[in-house]
């Protein structure tokens, strides 16, 4: 076997499974692209096995040979078998082998697979004792070939890294510091260089060849130099071993001797597949077709660069398996798109095949289709798996110039970035499009867009979104769309709600429900409804808001939105908290908790969660609420509501006010305080506030207490949401009573409609009751609607006896 010219990173768990799997097959064949490192793994399984066969191993390097019928030969005299006269010498090695037990490995065999095969299969024949191991960029196709996907290294997720211990974790930082300290004697990875080596990591898709390449750069440039050039890969990474095969000296060269050995069709399609980010048959057969490349050679093709180990077999999605490239060989496709001059064309059909799905889509998820609630929620799922695409194809439109297109498929993804809580990223991309000068945009589709940038700013910036929302219902009433005029109406209705204007939401939601009903709108009908019931609830009208609350639900359910339902739901849970009914609250809840888990509504079960906290409190099971309220928290963060991050404070201050921590309570109802102003919300009522300052005065005195608060108003909303998630761990001498409380209302049970949101049973006091929500569960869902706001009762919090 050649000798190794470095060592041998990782791998530890490939080998003990390749090592136990050669127990069981006796033609084992590693797959994988060029560089993923099949050379060495095959070599060091053949040292962890080879003293259990009696004969040994036998390692036979095929890569710098290309006669197919010298393939016998190598094999041959590897064996020591000589050629004998008048005699083929495929007989001869057969009868050879035929006594043997040994272990014999055939490596670097895709440019010679009927060769291998064939010689594979006659020496497996002859010889029950013969093990044999291969390693190919496809498989032999023998019988009984077990074919193994080598994986990339394992890379760190994207994030933070806390030390250069955590970073060890990881092979391919690992290898990269170890390769990177023989090219740079005295290069280590430390807390400076840390996040940039597990970011050139990822991006090089943990491909050894690959990271030994750039870690020979750290010669001249630095990591972060390394990783800044990578859009330039090809011309960066040239700089392998001498000594090593040409195939393995230059990122280029490796992809080169893979995309050679293609077919011609094989070649087409895979230049076409680059551009997508990932991709279903039913795609490439849409996208990537013409006269070249019929759309029912697309089957075959595909499977031939899946077994070539160009193209990567992703989880299925919705019942089809998903496709993607790694980004070295996209981007070598791209180039040799690029060459054939076919970029702009293929670019333009995944633009209109990413539109025409995303509208239809659109137009099932709004009930504008007449569809079950299951396939509205598949609909958001596909959104889930599109992603990447969609950001590619709104990259194309905006450097384009193409803000129509543009506009029209963010419009129709929109509700997908409102129920994931990515407010931030969609409203960006309207932005953008709304910037272009372009005069030439219908009214229809340039008043939709401000409408759904608007929907997307009302949780950090209400008067931003009264502005966008107003200008747009302008336009949409112009070009006569009553959808997006009962939208913009609900809007501003929420809008109105936010900030305390109630008679101007009452009037513009009675607008809105009237163009909707008029148009036949039934989602614009429900959302209507349970804004006025919200209304309702802030004037004190509660039998009203839940008549209106249950009408919305009417509505929703007639047809087929569930997710409307959920909101309803969270309306009715607020009234029954207002009306002093804990047990009626935890099961609207409930309820509600089932749908939104289901399409991973964030905001919604932020809210959700609140208000099971909320209940929590009030019946004195605070390690309860704390847990509840902490994972609202969280998630209102990490969506950018600043709505719910205020709303989230407060509660945490009625907390500490319950478990006698009145500094705690001072510092976070400034730092709700804080950022209410700054979003352009109205303040808490009065005597919550002064209910948590009174406390504390008493315990602390004036003059600490206005320390206190001038802490809380200096706090931004990062250091706010810390100090309230670090100071959730439970205090000493609070446990237990938890059980107590809520086996009182005998809502420790799942709601009758079933899901993943009950408690169990009770635990012994004492011990901490599990949560109604399990952290980390999320089914990937998406589900669409027009804002946040809903049934909710705002301030209404203010009645509740504490």
């Amino acid at each position: 076997m050649p000798q190794e010219p470095n060592s041998f990173v990782g791998r530890e768990r490939e080998l003990t499974e390749l090592s136990e799997l050669l127990g069981v097959t006796r033609a084992l064949t590693l797959c994988g692209p060029g560089g993923i490192g099949k050379t060495r793994l095959a070599q060091h399984v053949m040292l962890a096995v080879a003293g259990s066969f009696p004969d040994g191993g036998c390692f036979v390097d095929l890569g710098d040979l290309w006669q197919p019928d010298l393939v016998i030969s190598r094999v041959a005299a590897a064996l020591r078998v000589g050629e004998e006269p008048g005699r083929p010498l495929l007989d001869t090695l057969a009868d050879a082998v035929s006594p043997r037990r040994l272990l014999l490995v055939l490596d670097n065999c895709e440019h010679l697979i009927d060769a291998c095969a064939a010689v594979a299969q006659r020496l497996l024949d002859a010889s029950p004792g013969v093990i044999l191991i291969t390693t190919s960029r496809e498989p032999l196709r023998v019988a009984a070939e077990t074919v193994w996907q080598v994986p990339p290294l394992s890379v760190a997720p994207a994030g933070p890294i806390e030390s250069a211990e955590d970073a060890n974790g990881y092979e391919a930082i690992r290898l990269f510091a170890d390769r990177a300290a023989a090219s740079l004697p005295g290069f280590t990875i430390g807390p400076a260089n840390v996040g940039a080596v597990a970011a050139l990591c990822r991006a090089l898709d943990g491909v050894p060849l690959a990271i030994e390449l750039a870690a020979a750069r750290v010669r001249a440039l630095s990591v972060e130099q390394i990783a800044e050039r990578l859009a330039d890969r090809f011309g960066l990474l040239t700089t392998g071993n001498r000594t090593a095969p040409p195939r393995h000296r230059t990122l280029r060269a490796t992809i080169d001797w893979s995309h050679d050995l293609l077919t011609p069709q094989e070649q087409v399609l895979l230049r076409r597949l680059s551009v997508f980010a990932g991709w279903s048959l039913d795609m490439a057969e849409q996208v990537c077709t013409d006269e070249d490349i019929p759309a029912a050679d697309v089957l075959d093709l595909m499977a031939a660069l899946v077994d070539k180990s160009l193209v990567v077999v992703e989880s299925e999605v919705l019942g089809q398996a998903r496709y993607r490239l790694l980004d070295s060989i996209r981007e070598y496709a791209a180039g040799r798109l690029e060459e054939a001059g076919e970029t702009k064309t293929f670019q333009l059909r995944l633009r209109d095949y990413t539109l025409g799905v995303a509208e239809r889509n659109l137009a099932i998820g709004l009930a504008w289709i007449a569809a079950p609630w299951s396939a509205r929620v598949d609909v958001f799922r596909e959104y889930d798996a599109e992603i990447g695409n969609v950001w590619l194809v709104l990259s194309g439109c905006l450097a384009d110039g193409d803000a129509q297109t543009g506009l029209r498929i963010c419009t129709a993804v929109r509700p997908c970035w409102i129920v994931r809580g990515t407010f931030a990223e969609g409203g960006e991309w309207l932005a953008s499009f709304l910037a272009v000068d372009a005069p030439n945009v219908p009214p229809e589709v340039r008043g939709a867009g401000l409408i759904g940038r608007a929907q997307l700013t009302l949780p950090s910036d209400p008067a931003l979104a009264r502005s966008l929302a107003e200008e747009g219902l302008a336009l949409c009433r112009e070009a006569g769309d009553a959808f997006w005029a009962a939208s913009g109406l609900c809007l501003l209705a929420e809008v109105a709600l936010h900030t305390g204007r109630v008679e101007d939401a009452a009037a513009q939601a009675d607008e809105a429900l009237s163009v909707a009903q008029a148009a036949g709108d039934g989602w614009n009908e429900g959302y209507a409804l349970g804004i006025r019931a919200a209304i309702a609830g802030v004037k004190g009208n509660l039998r009203e808001a839940q008549q209106l609350a249950k009408s919305s639900i009417a509505v929703m359910r007639r047809i087929d939105q569930e997710w409307g339902t959920a909101r309803a739901l969270l309306g009715l849970g607020d009234l029954a908290r207002v009306r002093k009914d804990p047990g009626d609250a935890r099961r609207q809840y409930l309820e509600a908790l089932v749908i939104l888990r289901e399409i991973d509504a964030r905001p919604e079960i932020a809210r959700c969660l609140a208000g099971l906290g909320r209940v929590a409190m009030d019946l004195g099971a605070l390690a309860l609420a704390r847990q509840h309220l902490g994972e609202s928290l969280r998630l209102s963060h990490s969506t950018g509501s600043r709505i719910g991050v205020a709303r989230g404070l407060e509660a945490f201050a009625a907390l500490a006010t319950r478990e006698d921590r009145p500094e705690l309570a001072v510092r976070l109802t400034a730092a709700a305080a804080a950022l209410r102003k700054v979003a352009g919300l109205p303040p808490p009522s009065g005597a919550r506030t002064e209910r948590y300052l009174a406390s504390a005065r008493h315990h602390l005195g004036e003059n600490t207490v206005a320390r206190l608060w001038a802490q809380g108003l200096a706090m931004n909303s990062d250091e706010a949401v810390a100090l309230a998630l670090e100071a959730s761990e439970e205090p000493p001498g609070l446990r237990g009573g938890d059980t107590v409380a809520l086996t009182s209302l005998g809502a420790d049970k799942p709601p009758a409609s079933g899901g993943r949101v009950g408690g169990g049973r009770p635990q012994q006091q004492g011990h901490r009751r599990r949560a109604v929500h399990q952290p980390g569960d999320r089914r990937p869902a998406c589900r669409q609607h027009h804002g946040q706001a809903g049934l909710q009762v705002p301030r209404a919090d203010r009645r509740m006896a504490r």
